[in-house]
């Protein structure tokens, strides 16, 4: 009897285990489902709120200054038949003109040079009787030295480009004008830029019929100055002239778009 009494006992501890199992399980089941239709949920939230319940704008500002700083290249262009004395030529004239443009006053922190190349010269003959196949003859060399140079008394420009094609530069080009301490510009044409996106958000809110919340995103982007391009100067041309040239420096334009996003409800 108590062997019996024993067996009922243990398949009823039985029966209640596996109905705590089964409880267990189903409510396991129940929070993946919960926790799966949550995180679906929340993708279609955040698509939705950034399609619908945004608006942009966007807005540029624009601040004019004079320039401070001037920069021009300066080259020397040499050729011989040998490269020994190619070199040797270049190197006396470009010291001659580094020389004048140190006595008019420019530190060695403004002059750099961007540009050192020896070239091999040839010349091509047609084919004739004792050149059935054409030839390519060797006939010298080039040497082409670059310096760039920082000008910063900008009404000293013409004489120092005229000094320095009479001290032994053949080429001087891609003369522009820039602010050398830009950011405080850059500065007031974000903030003209950032004031005429706001009165554009306000005006577009009014016409929609919503209000306008928070700022959710911004980005800015800078247009640089369109500088003055002063064309190539030959030697020769300078001599001919017999003065200094004319440069006006005019005033370069510091622009700055910004895009806001706001919130809207």
């Amino acid at each position: 009897m108590k062997n019996k009494n024993f067996d009922y006992d243990k398949i009823m501890q039985y029966k209640k285990s596996g109905i705590v199992i089964l409880l267990l399980f189903a409510v396991l089941v129940w929070l993946g489902i919960d926790i799966t239709n949550k995180i679906q949920e929340s993708r279609y939230i955040g698509q939705d709120v950034s399609y619908r319940n945004t608006i942009a704008v966007q807005a540029t500002g624009e601040v004019y200054a004079s320039p401070d700083l001037a920069l021009t290249t300066a080259s020397v262009i040499t050729e011989a038949k040998n490269v020994e004395e190619a070199l040797s030529e270049n190197t006396e004239k470009m010291n001659s003109v580094i020389s004048f443009l140190k006595e008019q006053g420019i530190e060695d922190k403004d002059l750099k040079t961007t540009g050192f190349n020896i070239y091999p010269r040839y010349e091509y003959y047609e084919r004739t009787e004792d050149r059935p196949s054409g030839e390519r003859v060797l006939v010298g060399y080039e040497v082409n030295q670059s310096l760039q140079v920082k000008i910063r008394d900008l009404e000293s420009i013409g004489t120092i480009i005229q000094g320095a094609t009479e001290n032994g530069a053949n080429n001087v080009s891609g003369l522009s004008f820039t602010i050398e301490n830009q950011d405080e510009l850059n500065g007031q044409a974000r903030g003209e830029a950032i004031e005429e996106a706001k009165i554009k958000a306000e005006e577009l809110a009014a016409q929609l019929g919503v209000k306008l919340a928070k700022i959710t995103n911004f980005s800015e982007s800078s247009t640089y100055p369109r500088y003055y391009e002063f064309a190539k100067v030959a030697s020769e041309e300078m001599d001919a002239a017999g003065s200094a040239p004319s440069i006006e420096t005019g005033e370069n334009k510091i622009e700055v778009t910004v895009n806001l996003t706001y919130e809207i409800y």
